[in-house]
């Protein structure tokens, strides 16, 4: 089911879209060198000099468009005075909150780290009341919708497969959260129709575009000395699959596919469940499922993006209960969409398993907490596709915490039944939810034991890793090294015990 209040961006990594070239900022240098226009936590707080810089900012001068959002979404005073005032450029007076939406989106690419773009949001929701004071909702009512416009706009333009977000799912979804009252239906028919009829627009110039499309941004990893090259290709952030050029690839080789379930679990309609063959490509924390024969040097075609799978907060294990053929791995992303996956051979639909599930265990970006409103059913949470900025200890830290809190949240769920007959709909949303908490517990155990048997090894290097973790199960010698094995550090990672393969 879908379920857009927890986080508008969860499908959108807009991490890999840094456009921070400082370089190419001009009189930022200047700023960053301790004006008192300074954007660094702990600054004094001076009004006049954000409003010289929210001016500059909206006029463009001695900035470029991509610069634009880092400036507003800080979490200091400073940086909220500079968005407010910069907010003060436009009047959405008289506009619904669609075409006011529309009219921001296009002043500046909405990129940066999921809290600060929801915080610029944040900052549109509180401009648009200002500018409607007559309107229908509170700032908090419109900034739930416009993060609900966001995903609806990613649900129906993307490139999901399976069925498209209805307008009963769209208002269903939004019941209760208007300030603990629903929002006017009419109205969300209204906003429905616009976002299907006409997608949201972003905001980029041809030299960004261009540049985007060859270098961009070179990020330097933490160790290993390699570039992770991140691309955009210009559309909506929110929905694209990145091209990572230079991300370190982790595994390549032959798989074949079948597509089970389509996204939040429902069966895959019978004439698209075939199975078909493809090279395989585990590269950042994207499969790559290509037609053609891996080539380092060969761009990624319509086709190949189109077929890519995320494998962020993924969990892959051994499709025990799938019997018509040998060697089939089982591959549940974020989504809930389910593919099964069939390798050449045990070893490598083990060798498979682990790396999918080391590189979801350490670069998963932590989950959003949970969202505050009223709830009529059960909403399993988005889970954010950017890549975590914790290091390997925090990261564990993270699923360590996770997994005890969803724990007790499934203790709890237990000792409270629905006292109800088996097919109504609360025992319905009981037995989701139950579903829901025991597999993220299971997800999380997963990780967590990957992640230490990863510091026991004391190692980056991905084939000692898994020959440590086979051979501890008795299995020496069950590794054949097929290639230069790349390390850790060097940009994503790993997966776990064979005890955890057969989950």
């Amino acid at each position: 089911m879908h379920c857009f209040f927890v986080c508008f961006c969860s499908d959108a990594n807009l991490t890999d879209v840094l456009c921070d070239s400082d370089s190419e900022l001009g009189s930022v240098d200047t700023l960053e060198r301790g004006s008192t226009d300074t954007l660094a936590n702990g600054c004094r707080v001076d009004a006049d000099a954000a409003k010289r810089l929210a001016k500059r900012l909206f006029y463009l001068e001695g900035f470029k468009r991509c610069d634009v959002a880092r400036h507003l979404g800080k979490n200091n005073e400073f940086s909220q005075l500079v968005a407010s005032e910069y907010l003060s450029f436009f009047d959405f007076t008289g506009l619904s909150l669609d075409r006011a939406l529309r009219n921001f989106l296009k002043a500046f690419p909405l990129m940066g780290e999921t809290q600060e773009r929801e915080r610029v949001l944040v900052h549109f929701s509180k401009r648009f009341c200002h500018c409607n004071p007559e309107a229908l909702t509170s700032e908090d009512g419109a900034h739930t919708l416009t993060c609900a416009l966001m995903l609806l706009n990613t649900d129906l333009h993307g490139h999901n497969i399976g069925k498209k977000m209805s307008c009963q799912q769209f208002i269903s979804n939004l019941d209760g959260l208007n300030d603990g009252k629903d929002f006017p239906k009419e109205s969300l028919k209204v906003l429905y129709n616009s976002i299907k009829n006409e997608k949201l627009e972003w905001a980029i110039e041809e030299e960004e575009l261009r540049k985007s499309l060859s270098e961009l941004v070179d990020e330097q990893c933490e160790a290993g000395g390699k570039r992770v090259v991140r691309v955009t290709d210009g559309s909506n952030p929110f929905i694209a699959i990145p091209l990572l050029l230079n991300a370190v690839t982790y595994k390549h080789g032959v798989l074949t596919r079948k597509s089970h379930a389509d996204m939040d679990g429902k069966r895959t309609p019978r004439g698209r469940r075939g199975w078909k063959k493809f090279y395989a490509v585990l590269k950042g924390m994207i499969l790559y499922l290509q037609k053609d024969e891996y080539k380092p040097d060969k761009d990624l075609s319509e086709v190949d993006l189109k077929n890519a799978v995320r494998v962020h907060h993924a969990l892959a294990t051994r499709a025990c209960d799938y019997s018509k053929k040998q060697n089939v791995l089982k591959l549940k992303t974020s989504d809930w969409r389910v593919f099964l996956l069939q390798a050449p051979s045990e070893e490598e639909m083990m060798s498979w398993i682990f790396r999918i599930n080391l590189v979801a265990a350490l670069f998963s970006a932590p989950a959003f907490p949970a969202a505050i409103g009223s709830m009529k059913k059960f909403c399993r949470p988005l889970l954010p596709s950017s890549t975590t900025r914790l290091n390997q200890e925090e990261q564990l830290k993270s699923h360590e915490n996770k997994l005890k809190q969803v724990s007790l949240e499934l203790e709890e769920h237990k000792r409270s039944p629905p006292d109800l007959t088996p097919k109504s709909k609360e025992s319905e949303e009981y037995r989701i939810k139950e579903h829901y908490l025991t597999y993220e517990k299971c997800r999380y155990e997963t990780y967590i034991s990957l992640l230490q048997a990863k510091f026991r090894t004391g190692s980056d290097d991905l084939d000692k890793i898994e020959a440590s973790l086979f051979s501890g199960e008795g299995k020496e010698g069950y590794l054949r090294k097929t290639q230069s094995s790349p390390s850790i550090s060097q940009g994503q990672g790993v997966n776990g015990r064979a005890a955890f393969f057969d989950l």
